[in-house]
């Protein structure tokens, strides 16, 4: 199992991994502090190795001293900036184990259609609890895995507004 884990940690410190991980951090840090101070707008982003994207209707200024401001705090120490229980990762972990709650709830079910049923019962059970693992897992996947708070030498190139039909995003770049 220790093998396991030094593989795994070996290919997260690859460097494009690497970056996709901080670049993630620093937008859910970012959300974070434009959540505070936009609570009823809608936003949301996606990451990649060159920075990410915030979507949403949202003040250009704001964005970039959002942005800043969130790669001060994380570098000040503030880490768990990087976690977001809005992040896909938690949509994500939440969504295969009800998947599999609902494989093993219909393992050898049976033919018929009233077989299937009767299992319903059993395969809504095994679902919620699953939901219920998967919060604090999704979690722990995101601090470990999937974001990093730990911004490490990441820079802001820029921050750019765009606009597709009615969709407004900013695309925020970043070096390091």
């Amino acid at each position: 199992m220790s093998t396991l884990f030094a593989g795994l940690r070996t290919l997260l410190e690859f460097p494009v991994i690497s970056r996709i991980r901080r670049n993630h951090g620093l937008e859910h840090a970012t959300l974070h502090i434009l959540a505070k101070r936009f609570p009823r707008k809608a936003m949301g982003g996606h990451s990649n190795p060159n920075g990410f994207w915030l979507i949403g209707d949202l003040p250009t200024e704001a964005v970039e001293q959002a942005v800043h401001e969130a790669l001060e705090r994380m570098r000040r120490g503030e880490h768990n900036l990087a976690i977001h229980p809005g992040c896909g990762t938690n949509y994500a972990t939440a969504g295969l184990l009800a998947g599999l709650a609902g494989v093993v709830g219909m393992w050898d079910a049976g033919p018929r259609r009233r077989d299937k049923l009767e299992r319903l019962p059993l395969i809504a059970t095994l679902a919620t609890m699953a939901l219920i693992v998967a919060q604090p897992l999704g979690l722990r996947l995101q601090k470990h895995i999937t974001t990093s708070g730990d911004p490490g030498e990441l820079e802001i190139v820029g921050v750019y507004p765009v606009q597709r039909g009615t969709m407004k995003a900013h695309q925020v770049i970043t070096r390091g």
